[in-house]
């Protein structure tokens, strides 16, 4: 974590990421109390998020591709200045209210977040291994069996890969943080000064989260040249040809279904079951989110530990969290429970991240960050009418316990999965199917894939 922040250009990008999560909790409480004010309907607020996350994330690999391929240098800013755009126009439409009008934006709005975020994970990894492997540092002397100069490449690259994850870690950390006191932060704001006043902070994230940005490069070179279909068919080609990558995908969609039920469980959980009332649901939302961010700095310091095990451990933790849960019998016990399931959260999300860039290609890391970030979001939007559905039928208890054994289940995917080891950089298709190698430099070495830089 040291290494991380000692870097300028990453210091810049946690900083653009952390501003922009908290903006980020400032309008989705805004925009979820203005709906909710307008309508009085639970369906709407589902709506809402549904537009907010299902929708985009069945476009988002293809808004990637094209952003990679793009030739302008402010890329990857304009997203942020874009949601900084519709984000503003929602404050004044809230006041003139129109559902669908607010659905069509929150959809473009969301769009524009995921993929956002999806490249600047990518770039995180680019600029924390570039850190290490343009270090100047003295190559050893050669000897007869070439051990010293394979031991030299060998423990470069082991440091290049512990940077990567100690990025991702700092990422996580980031979201973390803002997750315990992104809500509360925005909710007091909504209370206080209105929706709107809430809306326009978020505006305010945005922009400073562009402005921070605004000479990161997030153009890819790429031998199928700049189309999006064939992009899009490369990273599918390297998941289909990468069967860790694919089984890994597999497992976590299994898992993400499984965990992302819990939020309609709790609410029911703790008014119906506990008789704990809102304080209560407070302190069990507060004892997870204290969870997830111990959970951030225990994956930060476990960087050297094999991330099969710590994402089977993370979703273990989550297990036993969903367990605890169904067994509690108090609300302290509960809340017990909710701190356990936390760090397996915050510990099993950044491990997949880690995981799926060390078996995918540099060049196709925003590409396949698109896909992660859309399975997160069609599993919550499958996950949460589950939930609801699972509690409608049996009981809260009884729901906890499905939803355990179902996150516990897909951790026997994960240890099947060996992720440690280099991935080699394969050649792109292109979109006749053919294909091509990397971009060469002009002395005749392949060229970095990633042209992201901060200057």
């Amino acid at each position: 974590m040291t290494t991380v922040l000692s870097s300028r250009q990453l210091r810049r990008i946690l900083i653009a990421y952390t501003v922009n999560r908290l903006g980020t909790w400032f309008g989705l409480i805004a925009l979820a109390v203005a709906v909710f004010d307008h309508t009085h309907s639970g369906l709407s607020v589902a709506a809402l998020l549904f537009a907010g996350e299902a929708l985009p994330a069945l476009v988002v690999p293809a808004v990637v591709a094209r952003v990679e391929a793009s030739r302008r240098g402010s890329a990857l800013s304009g997203l942020y200045f874009l949601e900084a755009l519709v984000t503003a126009v929602l404050a004044i439409l809230i006041g003139d209210f129109w559902l669908p009008a607010v659905l069509v934006l929150v959809a473009l709005d969301g769009t524009a977040a995921l993929a956002a975020s999806a490249l600047l994970r990518a770039e995180v990894a680019r600029v924390a291994r570039a850190e290490v492997e343009s270090a100047d540092e003295p190559a050893p002397m050669g000897s007869a069996d070439g051990s010293a100069a394979s031991a030299y490449t060998a423990d470069r690259a082991a440091r290049a890969n512990e940077a990567e994850r100690s990025a991702n870690a700092a990422l996580n950390t980031a979201f973390s943080t803002t997750f315990v006191i992104g809500p509360a932060l925005g909710g007091a704001v909504v209370a206080a000064a209105g929706a709107r006043a809430a809306l326009l902070v978020d505006v305010g994230s945005f922009l400073l989260g562009g402005a921070l940005l605004i000479d990161l490069r997030a153009r890819v070179d790429d031998a199928v040249g700049d189309s999006v279909r064939a992009r899009l068919r490369g990273a599918w080609r390297h998941i289909n040809e990468e069967p860790r990558l694919r089984w890994l995908l597999l497992a976590e969609v299994l898992a993400l279904t499984f965990i992302q039920t819990g939020g309609p469980i709790e609410v029911t959980y703790v008014k119906a079951t506990l008789r704990a009332g809102d304080r209560g649901l407070g302190l069990l939302l507060t004892s997870w989110g204290a969870g997830s961010v111990i959970g951030s700095v225990l994956f930060a310091r476990l960087v050297r530990r094999p991330l099969a095990w710590l994402l089977s451990g993370g979703s273990i933790g989550i297990a036993l969290g969903y367990f605890g849960l169904a067994l509690a019998p108090s609300l302290a016990l509960a809340c017990v429970a909710g701190l356990v399931g936390g760090i397996g959260n915050a510990m099993q999300w950044p491990s997949l991240i880690s995981a799926v860039q060390r078996l995918t290609p540099q060049y196709l890391h925003g590409r396949l960050m698109a896909a992660v970030e859309s399975i997160g979001a069609l599993c919550l939007a499958i996950g949460l009418p589950l939930g609801g559905v699972l509690v409608a039928l049996t009981s809260p208890r009884t729901a906890f316990l499905i939803v355990g054994a179902g996150a516990a289940l897909a951790t026997t995917g994960f240890l099947r999965v060996r992720v440690e080891g280099e991935v080699a950089h394969g050649p792109a298709i292109a979109d006749d199917g053919a294909t091509g190698e990397a971009p060469a430099a002009a002395d005749g070495a392949p060229a970095p894939f990633g042209e992201a830089s901060l200057r």
